[in-house]
């Protein structure tokens, strides 16, 4: 079983920055791409960015140059630093993982999420 665990999260101003951490561990074999998502309340889970296990990036086009998404293979974590947030970027942001389990077969695994909430 691959669990993953997101941090960083909270209440911040608007024009601040906060940086998101997403640990995966657990039956891990390989880790293929890896990405961060958020979901508001009654809304679909929305695709923000993601990293390939050579440091390939790809963005949504409404957080590109604004979020920047960056991997530690070592560590088997993604980041994700959100600048300049705005109140409508307040939602729960959860981190992805695949790959495949050191015991065999693929994984797609999902964080718990973690509230980020942007308000002064």
């Amino acid at each position: 079983q691959v669990e993953i665990v997101e941090s960083g999260g909270g209440l911040v101003q608007p024009g601040k920055t906060l940086v998101l951490s997403c640990a995966a561990a657990g039956n891990i074999g390989r880790l293929d791409d890896m990405g961060w998502y958020r979901q508001d309340p009654g809304n679909e889970r929305d695709f923000l960015a993601s990293i390939d296990s050579d440091g390939r990036a790809n963005y949504q086009p409404l957080v590109k140059g604004r979020f920047t998404i960056a991997r530690d293979n070592a560590k088997n974590m993604v980041f994700l630093q959100m600048n300049n947030l705005k109140p409508s970027d307040t939602a729960r942001y959860h981190c992805r993982a695949d790959g495949r389990q050191q015991t065999g077969g693929s994984f797609i695994a999902w964080g718990p999420g973690i509230q980020v909430t942007v308000s002064s």
